[in-house]
């Protein structure tokens, strides 16, 4: 199955979120100031007047990258087969080659608004990878899935670097890989973030994730996108940089946004860390 890059961004490309408290700021950026935006789709199907018009402004100027929030891929629900064929038109109709979702889940027959962890079992494995095959077919494109952020692990079976590596392999899809996530993760379950950088199959590997997080004890951090990115993160997406190269990234801020020169300002230290990295990794 195609991944569509050419639809994708481009290497050493650096984006933002696209969040309606910031789109009036946004359709006012210079040229240049970013290179791509990205969306939950769900938070624009269908959608008309004003803020539909405002979206096709931007989506006129800059590539559009999409990530998803409530396929729950993980679930015990059936997938929602009506939510599929609204994305898969909202891609079509822009022109939208890079969908992610989250490898978790956030429903059973109700929304849970929250992501819950997959349990890190063989058998699942074989499922959530059945599920991401199914949605591969309905949107005729090879999605990326985001290694997410967790705070426990029930019913554990094997290491968290090992399931999601099988589910990329089992599934043939691509990854989106969180930087913030692993640096979070690597706190609360005491491992290496850059050992699991290390592990990651690099072919899977098209795009990054970077955000900030609140520090609720030394050994507890939640990840909350509404905070700057903080030194060691930057440090360690130098390093993915390192190990897969300066793919599309994007900075991720969902509330408590600053003033917006500040938040273009992490967007330009993107640039100049990608700038940086080895042209091949």
């Amino acid at each position: 199955m195609p991944a569509r890059p050419s639809e994708m961004p481009r290497p050493r490309s650096s984006g933002l979120g696209l969040r309606r408290d910031i789109l009036n700021e946004f359709l006012r950026f210079e040229d240049g100031a970013i290179d791509f935006f990205e969306v939950a789709p769900e938070n624009w199907i269908g959608l008309g007047g004003s803020l539909k018009s405002r979206f096709d402004e931007l989506a006129e100027r800059y590539p559009v990258t999409t990530h998803g929030l409530s396929l729950s891929l993980g679930g015990p629900a059936p997938l929602d087969r009506e939510l599929l064929e609204g994305i898969r038109g909202f891609l079509d109709d822009y022109g939208i080659g890079l969908y992610s979702e989250h490898l978790s889940y956030c429903s059973d027959h109700a929304q849970l608004y929250d992501l819950a962890p997959i349990p890190f079992t063989e058998e699942a494995v074989h499922y959530v990878a059945g599920r991401i095959r199914e949605v591969q077919q309905t949107l005729d494109r090879q999605i990326l899935i985001e290694n997410v952020s967790y705070y426990a692990a029930p019913g554990k079976q094997m290491e968290e670097i090992d399931f999601v590596r099988d589910v990329l392999e089992e599934a043939d899809c691509l990854m989106l890989l969180d930087v913030n996530n692993v640096y979070v993760n690597s706190v609360n379950h005491g491992y290496s973030p850059r050992a699991y950088l290390d592990a990651l199959p690099a072919e899977r590997v098209a795009y990054f994730h970077i955000a900030g997080h609140y520090n609720e004890a030394k050994d507890l951090i939640i990840d909350t996108h509404g905070a700057d990115v903080i030194e060691p993160v930057w440090d360690l997406l130098d390093h993915a940089y390192g190990r897969f190269g300066p793919l599309p990234t994007l900075l991720e801020r969902d509330f408590n946004f600053p003033p917006i020169d500040q938040l273009l300002g992490e967007v330009r230290r993107i640039r100049d860390r990608q700038a940086q990295a080895p042209r091949s990794a």
